[in-house]
């Protein structure tokens, strides 16, 4: 594949009058619509400046120098991801998608790589760099059209959906709403008495709200104001309602200088090392697993609302964005910023009338402007960005039942278990390979043939599952 490739097709007459830079055409007249529309994407996707380093620097994580990653460090690692690549999307492809690290995978790298798995940090951003990296020989040799034709459309919907719940959860624990009950109770409702909850409640009622009446940046703006009502809160505590380090207070200084102190500082061999060759290979299976499909949905469903999809079904130069998202993620690992991928929400700037790459251009510079501002980002509670997870998680489930027939027990459970074993586990991993195992068990109950790329990864998935077993029983 030639990285330039032919110019992606725009709606343009012949008469327009057009800028052109490589794979980039605008007609003129359209340039104002683009830069609302880049302006309008950026802030309905600006809550991952502040969610990204929360999810990533979340206290607790034992790993690198003992603790979660550096707040100011992510924030710039996240800004730069999303301006590089949001930019090279968009001149490339010449599409109006915005790329920033994923949330989803995110939690995986935290809470499963990190937390569960006990990966250091280098070594969980080593796991997705290769998983990055595998994505992008798959576009490259054209295997990922095998792959995706392999796994039912059941199960990739379910995959989605999964990661949905996923957020849903992680955003209902940081806000306090749930926490781990008494012995012989896994959950229970947590105590909602606080200040930090009582935030989070002010901020999910006005998100919501806005949400529902159709404010574009509802999301933004909640955290916004959640943050302000907690600072407010916690200076009348006398700086006693949030006792983390800078969180609610007015910072000393608004402006500093980048912290590019965790580029470069991912450990693809680490991952093994840590885990062994099997699990190492599983881990990064169900990561690119996640990120494939995930994307593959966004491209489509965003791609036919701006007309980039034939009625028949065909994205004319897939490969292009395909592409740059696979690239997104590795580069995501390269600066410990997490998988970076393309956004759903770009679908904000499409419906103001963006079609081009302009709105990614537009998106990048504008991630690139909030990159001095990280003391103040900083003092935004998990509390103020609870709610933004909530809503996400609601957004990815919105697809539940589509594609799915329950009725039929050969799709539907495994589909159910895959949902269902993401957040009841607390892995991605768990829930994918419990669906796969499922369907291939019920295919071949059912006297049917397994597809031979799913049948493989059920076998993998089975070692998976047995490892501890057979560690204990034959000592491997």
């Amino acid at each position: 594949m030639e990285l330039a490739g032919p110019r992606a097709e725009a709606p343009l007459s012949a008469e327009s009058e057009v800028i052109r830079f490589w794979n980039l055409e605008v007609p003129r007249k359209q340039v104002a619509t683009e830069i609302l529309a880049g302006v309008t994407t950026f802030l309905v996707m600006a809550y991952i400046i502040f969610v990204n380093p929360s999810i990533l620097g979340f206290v607790g994580v034992q790993g690198l120098e003992g603790k979660g990653l550096p707040f100011a460090a992510v924030m710039t690692s996240t800004c730069l991801v999303a301006a590089l690549m949001t930019i090279l999307m968009g001149l490339y492809s010449n599409k109006a998608f915005a790329l920033a690290p994923g949330m989803g995978l995110n939690a995986v790298v935290a809470y499963q790589l990190v937390a569960t798995l006990g990966l250091s940090w280098p070594a969980a951003m080593g796991a997705i760099f290769l998983e990055g990296a595998v994505i992008t020989l798959l576009v490259i040799t054209g295997v990922r059209e095998a792959v995706f034709q392999a796994v039912p459309l059941a199960l990739k919907r379910a995959i989605g959906v999964g990661i949905g719940w996923f957020i849903l959860f992680i955003g209902l624990y940081q806000a306090g709403f749930v926490k781990p009950g008494p012995a012989g109770v896994p959950l229970t409702l947590g105590d909602l008495t606080g200040t930090p909850v009582f935030v989070a409640v002010v901020g999910l009622a006005l998100t919501t709200f806005l949400f529902v009446r159709g404010v574009r940046a509802a999301l933004l703006l909640g955290i916004l104001a959640a943050t302000a009502v907690a600072t407010l809160l916690n200076y009348a505590s006398g700086l006693t309602a949030f006792t983390t380090p800078g969180v609610a207070v007015l910072p000393r200084s608004i402006i500093s200088g980048p912290d590019l102190s965790l580029i470069g500082r991912f450990d693809p061999l680490g991952v093994f090392l840590k885990l062994g060759p099997v699990s190492a290979i599983l881990v990064i299976l169900s990561l690119l697993l996640s990120d494939f499909f995930d994307t593959v949905g966004t491209l489509l469903g965003v791609g036919e609302q701006a007309g980039y999809v034939s009625k028949d079904g065909e994205f004319h130069r897939v490969d292009q964005p395909l592409l740059i998202d696979s690239l997104a993620a590795a580069v995501g690992g390269i600066f410990s910023a997490s998988s970076a991928t393309t956004y759903i929400e770009s679908a904000a700037g499409i419906s103001v009338g963006g079609r081009t790459g302009l709105v990614g251009v537009v998106v990048g510079i504008l991630f690139l402007l909030a990159l001095p501002f990280s003391p103040l980002v900083g003092m935004v509670p998990k509390e103020a960005t609870a709610p933004a997870l909530i809503i996400v998680g609601y957004l990815m489930m919105t697809t539940l039942g589509e594609g799915i027939d329950f009725s039929d027990v050969e799709v539907g459970l495994p589909a159910l278990l895959t949902m269902a074993g993401m957040p009841l586990t607390y892995s991605i991993t768990n829930g994918i390979g419990v669906g796969f195992v499922t369907y291939s068990f019920l295919r071949l109950a059912r006297g049917k043939s397994v597809n031979w790329i799913m049948g493989l990864m059920t076998a993998a998935f089975l070692i998976y599952f047995l490892q501890a077993f057979l560690h204990a029983r034959f000592g491997l």
